[in-house]
Formats: structure tokens, C-alpha cells, sequence
């Protein structure tokens, strides 16, 4: 049985593809595009918005009458479980082989997470099914060195609106350095994927930047209490702490950092650029934290705004900046659908993949263009810092999240 919160997730998303598919088989050719996030757990609230803003392109192209003569269609995969209290790999894996075996579907949005992607792209590859992520990071995904475990058949499948951890986390140690002037700091990460990798790149570069990295530790999502390591951190005296990692444990330290270190700077990467994060935490603990994003910050561009507006009025909240990342992935699905349409091939998994391996579209973020390992070419890294606006909902990363530039390139 569902559960309840589970069914009230599902229920508006289910009318959204049941009216989708029903004009779909009216004009009788219809294509379906999975969408696969964690919508169950300690990510689900940011999750919701990616898929959102994903469903918004599609919904839009679909009522100025389809793409390319087709109907869109969207196939709804969680990648959350209960008993994980976040993003599964194992489930991500399972929901990977249902679109695989969907032949309806010839292109995918998502994961949110690394770790669900690790899991997915071989399953993706072997299916011929290209994904496209809006928030996914890790680097050793669409790196060619880890080719044959991520992308067994050779051709990329794993595409990214986002830059990957190898520009993130260095960029941000950047920052630290030249921005913020810390002397000193102290790593942590959540013991997957996205947090391992964010911050042992983030710890490398601090250290050509000449900060002194005093430890790095790792956090176990599911322990309530990291008092001891925290204490442990005290005891040093760091400038400043880094945490590579999501929602889950980051949540919690938040709330004890706050105690344990209130003089600290703090700081991590996009997950914690999340509602669930605001929510979760609420201020005073997480004023003063420091979060990046891996794409341009557009909300202020007077072009976005007409976007944001639409956005909110469909689904009564604010988006995120991976929502728009995650509107921009299903444009460019839309554009290779429409490209392959025009050229008089059938639209099959492998001539999208194809298309959106050459795209170049202009989309709410600037040109959107990817190498040949999937990897979006633009290699921004946004700087934001946690500052409580009181005339605002207070898990709107919009407004409760004050852009601090563009985090610096390492040269």
C-alpha cells in the first residue's frame, strides 16, 4: 500500500500524464520521456521542484500541439526509499531497467543524485537510453577513464545541464581561499558518492590553494548525534568547515555546528542549496552557510522572470535553480525529439541520443552544448550564502539563499 504522503505526491502527477496520454492517443503518435528523482526521503522537497520544472517544459510543448507530431508522455520513477531515508541506489537501478524496457521511452531526466547515477548509466547504456541530469556531479560518471563500468556500449548516455565536482569543489575551495581568506578548515562528507567526491576535490584544491586541511571525516547519514566528531573538530580550532554531501546528515549538522561552532565559516556544495535543508535545519542554525550551485544564477535576469512567474503560478511555490536546470534538460530532449522528426529518421532511443549529443540550444541558462563525455561545456559554479529573509517562505532558496557570485576558476 502507498503511503499517504506518497499517494498525495503522486496523485496531481498521475492526472498530468493520464490528460497527457490522453491527448497523445487522440493525435495517435505519442513518445514518453522518464523522469526518475527521490521522492521519497530527506531530498524529496527539492526533488519535487527538478521534476517540476522538467514536467513545465513538457506540459508547455505539449499544449502548442506536441513535438515533431508526437504527444509527450512522462514515465514517473521514484529513486527514494524509506528504509535508505533518501536517494537508493539500488532503487535508481531498478527504476533505470523499467525505462529501459519501456519502449516508448526515448530519453530520460535525471538522477538528482551521483550515487543513483553510478547505478543507472551502466543500465542506461546497455538500453541505448540517454538521460539527461540536472544536479547530478560526480565527475567519474562521464569521465572517459571509468568508460567501460559507467558506459559499457561506448557511446555517452549521461548528460549533465550541471558541471560536474571537478569544477564544484575546487571552485569552492577557491573561494574559501581567496574570497573568504580561510586560513584553516576541516572536511566532512556523507559517505556517498556525490559528498566522497565533492569534497576530497574540494580538499585538494584547498591545499594547492595553501589552506590547511586539519581532517576530513566521514558522517553517517543515519546517526542522530555527531556531537564527537564535531567536539573533536572544536578542539582544533578550524576557520572554517566544508561538508560534501545532501540533506540527510546535512541537516543534522547544521543544527549541532551551530552549537559546537558558532564562530566557524561554513559551507558545502549544492546539497545543501536545498529547501530541505532550510526546512529541516530553519534559522539561526543555518544562517551564514555557504552553498554553491553547478550552473549560472539566473533567477535575477529579467529574461528568467517571466519563467518564474509561470512556474509558480502551475505549482503554487518558488523553483530552485535546479529547477531550472531541470526545465532546460527536458527542452533539450524536446529540441533532439523535434530535430530527429524534422529529419525524416524514426525518433528511436539512439537518433535522440545523437541529437542531443549535438546540441546547442539556448535555454533559460545560456547555450546548453555538451563534449563528447556528456559534460555540459559551461563550467560556472554559483556562490550563495544562507541569510534569513523574513517576507519569505523560510525553505524558499530563492530569497533565504543571497547570490554571492561566481565562485573562482582554478587557473
Amino acid at each position: 500500500m502507498l503511503s499517504r504522503r506518497k499517494l498525495l505526491l503522486e496523485l496531481p502527477l498521475a492526472s498530468v500524464v493520464a490528460a497527457t496520454a490522453f491527448r497523445a492517443d487522440a493525435a495517435g503518435k505519442s513518445l514518453t520521456v522518464g523522469i526518475a528523482f527521490p521522492f521519497t526521503g530527506a531530498d524529496a522537497e527539492d526533488a519535487e521542484k527538478m521534476k517540476d520544472g522538467a514536467l513545465l517544459a513538457i506540459e508547455e510543448a505539449n499544449a502548442k500541439g506536441g513535438v515533431g507530431g508526437y504527444r509527450i508522455k512522462v514515465l514517473l520513477l521514484d529513486n527514494g526509499t524509506a528504509t535508505a531515508g533518501q536517494y537508493d541506489p539500488a532503487q535508481a537501478a531498478t527504476n533505470a531497467r523499467k525505462m529501459v524496457s519501456d519502449r516508448s521511452v526515448v530519453a530520460a531526466i535525471g538522477p538528482q543524485m551521483s550515487g543513483s547515477g553510478k547505478a543507472m548509466s551502466p543500465i542506461l547504456s546497455e538500453g541505448d537510453l540517454a538521460t539527461i541530469t540536472p544536479s547530478s556531479t560526480n565527475p567519474d560518471i562521464t569521465d572517459p577513464k571509468f568508460a567501460a563500468e559507467f558506459r559499457p556500449k561506448g557511446k555517452a548516455v549521461y548528460f549533465r545541464t550541471v558541471t560536474t565536482d571537478a569544477f564544484q569543489g575546487p571552485n569552492m575551495a577557491n573561494y574559501y581561499a581567496r574570497t573568504l581568506k580561510a586560513k584553516s578548515v576541516y572536511v566532512l562528507d556523507d559517505s556517498g558518492a556525490y559528498g566522497v567526491g565533492m569534497s576530497n576535490a574540494f580538499e585538494q584544491q584547498a591545499r594547492n590553494d595553501g589552506v590547511k586541511v586539519l581532517g576530513h571525516d566521514q558522517l553517517n547519514p543515519k546517526e542522530a548525534d555527531y556531537t564527537t566528531v564535531l567536539t573533536k573538530v572544536k578542539a582544533l580550532n578550524p576557520e572554517a568547515l566544508y561538508y560534501g554531501g545532501v540533506a540527510e546528515a546535512g541537516v543534522k549538522l547544521v543544527k549541532q555546528s551551530y552549537d559546537i561552532l558558532p564562530k566557524a565559516i561554513k559551507g558545502g556544495g549544492d546539497g545543501m542549496y536545498s529547501s530541505d535543508v532550510l526546512k529541516g535545519a530553519g534559522f539561526p542554525a543555518v544562517a551564514g552557510w555557504y552553498a554553491t550551485i553547478a550552473a549560472p544564477y539566473v533567477m535575477d535576469n529579467p529574461a528568467t522572470g517571466p519563467w518564474i512567474k509561470r512556474f509558480a503560478a502551475k505549482f503554487g511555490k518558488e523553483p530552485t535553480g535546479y529547477s531550472i536546470t531541470a526545465y532546460d534538460g527536458a527542452l533539450v530532449i524536446l529540441d533532439a525529439i523535434r530535430r530527429v522528426a524534422a529529419s525524416g529518421k524514426p525518433v528511436s532511443r539512439d537518433a535522440v541520443r545523437e541529437a542531443i549529443q549535438t546540441a546547442h540550444l539556448k535555454t533559460l541558462q545560456g547555450a546548453v552544448s555538451f563534449d563528447q563525455n556528456g559534460d555540459i561545456e559551461n563550467r560556472v559554479v554559483s556562490v550563495f550564502k544562507a541569510i534569513q529573509d523574513k517576507k519569505y517562505p523560510l525553505d524558499d532558496p530563492i530569497h533565504q539563499f543571497k547570490y554571492m557570485g561566481v565562485a573562482p576558476q582554478t587557473s
